[in-house]
């Protein structure tokens, strides 16, 4: 069955202008608490320049419905640590933390900055859509993608997890409980006969 959505990286300024004001109605302060609960929510403004220098490093995933960008999942380097200051914290973290057996920042990977759908267009795919054409673009530059979502973003947290992702870690900070999440893209590794 054809998709009516059109997913690629950005490509154009516009574009992460659309996603800012996407990103403006979903965040955590414009939603009453019901729609958080049953909707989800994102926690981090970021400005136009912020986004223009995450995407000169590895550009952005958006979905369109037409000329209509109905939602994006934010592509972050670890290059990118310094864009958000808040961010700071939680990359410290993850050079902190292991993962399977090694330090996490032994590998290659990145951050989803953030990721949202327009209310109209959620539950119909779109979610799973943008994590698959990140990991069309980028599986083979990186190990994994991890993020952090919060405890209480239910809605978020169960999405993360039928795309794939595992919780690898799990903190409080002075905002809010956090899960850890990897979706791990490397090549199984084999277990050596006994």
């Amino acid at each position: 069955m054809q998709s009516i959505y059109t997913v690629t990286a950005v490509q154009h300024r516009a574009e992460l202008e659309q996603i800012l004001a996407l990103q403006r109605e979903n965040l955590k302060q414009a939603l009453s608490a019901e729609e958080m609960r049953s909707q989800g929510f994102v926690t981090l403004q970021h400005d136009l320049a912020a986004l223009e220098q995450m995407h000169a490093l590895a550009p952005s995933i958006i979905a369109r419905q037409g000329e209509e960008l109905v939602g994006y999942a934010l592509t972050m380097p670890r290059e990118c640590r310094a864009l958000m200051p808040v961010l700071v914290p939680m990359f410290e973290l993850f050079d902190r933390l292991d993962y399977r057996g090694r330090p996490l920042k032994d590998y290659r990977f990145y951050v989803m900055g953030q990721i949202a759908i327009a209310k109209a267009h959620r539950g119909r795919g779109l979610f799973e859509l943008l994590y698959d054409k990140h990991r069309e673009l980028y599986q083979h530059q990186f190990d994994f993608v991890i993020t952090e979502v919060s405890a209480s973003n239910h809605r978020s947290l169960r999405a993360h997890e039928r795309v794939g992702f595992q919780t690898v870690h799990t903190y409080r900070d002075a905002t809010d409980e956090w899960a850890v999440v990897a979706w791990d893209w490397s090549p199984p590794r084999l277990t050596p006969p006994r």
